[in-house]
């Protein structure tokens, strides 16, 4: 079934280049839409992406590769979206083809700043589509690690089962395990929040605070979570779960971690201006902070993790004197 329906990845990233070798494992063509030129060539000629992944070897015959978003989203029937969230606005500036019943996926771990809106909720209230016809991949998934082939865990959510069935089937594979979930709200929110907690063990860490003291910060940034996404959307759930516990873990303490990385810097004393320039990656809790911090005004949930982290990146107040604050008011 899912053989005649048709994928197209948008990005050319590492993510983006992930889900296409993952797709291209159980389908025989995909259309995949990227910027870089120069980078649809090398792939053309090489059959690798120069840029990001660069070890993946890719079958060029099962590539669709264009830079024009238009072609990419005329082709498919699901749309997965894998570019940062920061340039989600811009690219789909681009588009003049209409997205009426396509189903969008979006891959994208981060909030929209233009609109402070996640993902599926900006193409909701922005592109008028129902939400049935959205659906999120999330889960404890490293790209690199997806690159190496080894063993990785997606969550695809959905309204609708059907749909999230076709995209978990055609993204599983040997190394990959892919389950459905119905909460399309919570996980992606939980995706967006974890870039912050792993900033703030980033942070920590460049500081100079232990394993005993992370450990405590992520127990307490789970608990945090779990009341963020309770105010914005109330429904059964168990965050212990991958999706949720299990995605915060791995970016928190992974070597692969852009967020714990450019948290990192900014505890060694790096600007963040000089932090961002100097990683070629977006760290997407950056953003994700100042629109959690934002939206959280509204909903009044306690969370001193996200605050701090806010107070650092955009209140410019020192991280130390932050952090030595935040000891206090964590258990």
């Amino acid at each position: 079934m899912s053989e005649k329906l048709k994928f197209a990845v948008i990005g050319g990233g590492s993510w983006a280049t992930a889900i296409a070798k993952m797709l291209c494992v159980n389908l025989s063509e995909i259309a995949w839409y990227m910027r870089n030129d120069s980078a649809i060539e090398h792939i053309q000629k090489y059959k690798h992406n120069p840029n990001y992944l660069s070890s993946v070897e890719f079958d060029t015959n099962k590539l669709k590769l264009t830079n024009n978003i238009n072609e990419a989203i005329e082709y498919a029937d699901y749309i997965i979206f894998a570019i940062p969230s920061a340039f989600l606005d811009a690219e789909l500036k681009n588009m003049t083809v209409s997205l009426a019943d396509k189903i969008i996926f979006s891959a994208i771990k981060g909030i929209v700043p233009e609109t402070s809106l996640i993902v599926g909720e900006h193409f909701h209230i922005q592109y008028d589509i129902p939400y049935y016809n959205i659906g999120v991949i999330t889960g404890p998934c490293h790209a690199e690690e997806v690159a190496l082939e080894r063993l990785s865990y997606l969550t695809i959510a959905c309204g609708d089962p059907e749909k999230a069935c076709i995209v978990a089937k055609s993204l599983s594979g040997n190394y990959i395990k892919a389950k459905i979930s119905d909460d399309i709200i919570g996980t992606e929110y939980a995706a967006m929040l974890k870039n912050i907690y792993a900033i703030a063990a980033g942070i920590a860490h460049g500081l100079g605070y232990g394993d005993n003291f992370q450990s405590v910060m992520m127990s307490n940034g789970i608990r945090e979570m779990k009341k963020f996404i309770r105010k914005v959307h109330k429904m059964k759930r168990n965050i212990n779960d991958s999706a949720y516990l299990g995605d915060l873990l791995v970016t928190g303490y992974s070597v692969f971690s852009r967020n714990r990385m450019f948290g990192n810097m900014i505890g060694k004393g790096y600007t963040v201006k000089s932090a961002m320039m100097e990683m070629s990656m977006v760290a997407e809790g950056y953003y994700a902070t100042k629109s959690a911090y934002k939206l959280n005004q509204g909903y009044g949930a306690k969370t001193p993790i996200i605050d701090a982290v806010y107070a650092v990146l955009y209140e410019g107040k020192d991280a130390k004197t932050v952090f030595k604050k935040l000891t206090e008011s964590l258990d």
